[in-house]
C-alpha cells in the first residue's frame, strides 16, 4: 500500500513540474460544486504527475535505455512529458481507437507510437514484449506505487486548500488516481467520503467494489462509452487493494449526463473538458442523492484533451 510519505515525497518531486491546479467554486443550479481543474495541467490532464515520480525513479542508466509506456492517450502524453524533462526516450503502446488529436499530441512530445488493437490487454502484452526486447523501463498507466503516490498529490492539494472537504468524486480508468487521492484523503482527514465515478456502459470498477473482487469487462463492452480514457477491461490489482481499503463507494452516470456536464463545465465553469474529465461533474450534477452532497463536494476534471470537432458536437447540441 502506498503510504501518506510516498505521495508528499512525490509532491516534492514534482514541484516546478505539475501545475498545483487551484480550487474553483462553481455554484450550478443543482448545487455549488468545487472543480479540480487538472486539464490545466501541461499535457491537458493529470497523467504527468504519476508518469513524472515514475520515470524520476529510475536510474540514470535506466532511463538511458529509455521508457515503454502503454495508453489510450493521457498517460501517453504525460510519459513522453517527462521523458523529455529528464533526458530520456520514450515508446508508448497506444490503442487503434485512441482520437487522433492524442496520437498527435503525443509524437509532438517526441514519442515513438507502436499502434496495437483496442484490448487494453493486448496493449500492455506489447509493451512487456518491447520492454524485454530492448530494456526499456515500463511506466504502467495505474497499477504501480510510485504511480498511485503521483497521483496522489492531488489529494494533498485538495486537503491544503478545502481542509473541510466532505465528499471528492474522481472518475475510475485503472484506478490509479483514485487510489491515489484516497489513500492521501483518508491519511489526513478519514471522515471525507472518496468516491469513483463511471460510465454506465463500462462500470467495472462499480461492479468489482460491489462483488469484493477484480472484474474484467470485455473491450467491445468498455469501448462504448464516449469517456475513452476510462475504457481500460479492469481496475489494477494494487489499485483495487486500494479501493477496497479507501473507496466509500460507486457511481455510474449515463453518457448523456456526461455530454451534459462537458457543456456545463464549458459555459458555466469556463473549462474545456474531455469527457472523462466531466464525468466526476456528472455525479455532482445529477446523482447528488449517492453522495453526502450538502457541502463541500470537490469534482475533479481529470482532463481537457478533446478533438475540436467533438467538442462542437457536444457543444451545439445542448
Amino acid at each position: 500500500m502506498v503510504t501518506l510519505e510516498d505521495i508528499q515525497s512525490a509532491q516534492e518531486r514534482l514541484r516546478g513540474i505539475s501545475l498545483r491546479t487551484p480550487l474553483q467554486r462553481v455554484r450550478f443550479p443543482e448545487g455549488e460544486v468545487f472543480l479540480k481543474p487538472e486539464n490545466l495541467q501541461p499535457v491537458g490532464s493529470f497523467k504527468l504527475r504519476g508518469a513524472y515520480n515514475k520515470v524520476a525513479s529510475f536510474s540514470t542508466e535506466q532511463r538511458q535505455r529509455g521508457v515503454i509506456a502503454y495508453s489510450s492517450g493521457n498517460h501517453a502524453q504525460g510519459v513522453a512529458y517527462a521523458a523529455r524533462a529528464l533526458g530520456s526516450r520514450a515508446t508508448i503502446v497506444m490503442p487503434n481507437n485512441s482520437p487522433p488529436l492524442k496520437f498527435e499530441k503525443t509524437k509532438a512530445l517526441g514519442a515513438e507510437i507502436v499502434i496495437v488493437g483496442p484490448s487494453s490487454d493486448e496493449r500492455k502484452a506489447r509493451a512487456e514484449e518491447l520492454a524485454r526486447e530492448h530494456g526499456y523501463a515500463l511506466v504502467p498507466p495505474y497499477d504501480d506505487e510510485a504511480i498511485i503516490a503521483g497521483q496522489g498529490t492531488i489529494g494533498l492539494e485538495i486537503i491544503e486548500d478545502l481542509p473541510d472537504v466532505n465528499a471528492i468524486l474522481v472518475c475510475v480508468g485503472g484506478g490509479g488516481m483514485i487510489s491515489g487521492i484516497a489513500a492521501a484523503v483518508k491519511n489526513l482527514r478519514p471522515d471525507c467520503r472518496v468516491y469513483g465515478v463511471e460510465s454506465e456502459l463500462g462500470a467495472k470498477a462499480k461492479a468489482s467494489f460491489e462483488a469484493g473482487r477484480r472484474i474484467a469487462f470485455p473491450a467491445d463492452k468498455t469501448s462504448r462509452t464516449i469517456a475513452d480514457g476510462l475504457r481500460t477491461q479492469s481496475v489494477g490489482e494494487c489499485n483495487f487493494k486500494h479501493i477496497q481499503h479507501y473507496v466509500d463507494g460507486f457511481i455510474s452516470v449515463s453518457e448523456e449526463e456526461i455530454r451534459e456536464s462537458v457543456r456545463r463545465l464549458a459555459f458555466d465553469a469556463h473549462l474545456v473538458a474531455e469527457p472523462s474529465g466531466a464525468v466526476p461533474l456528472a455525479a455532482a450534477l445529477f446523482h447528488r442523492d449517492e453522495f453526502p452532497s450538502e457541502t463541500n463536494t470537490v469534482a475533479i476534471v481529470s482532463g481537457g484533451n478533446i478533438a475540436p470537432e467533438m467538442l462542437t458536437e457536444i457543444l451545439t447540441q445542448g
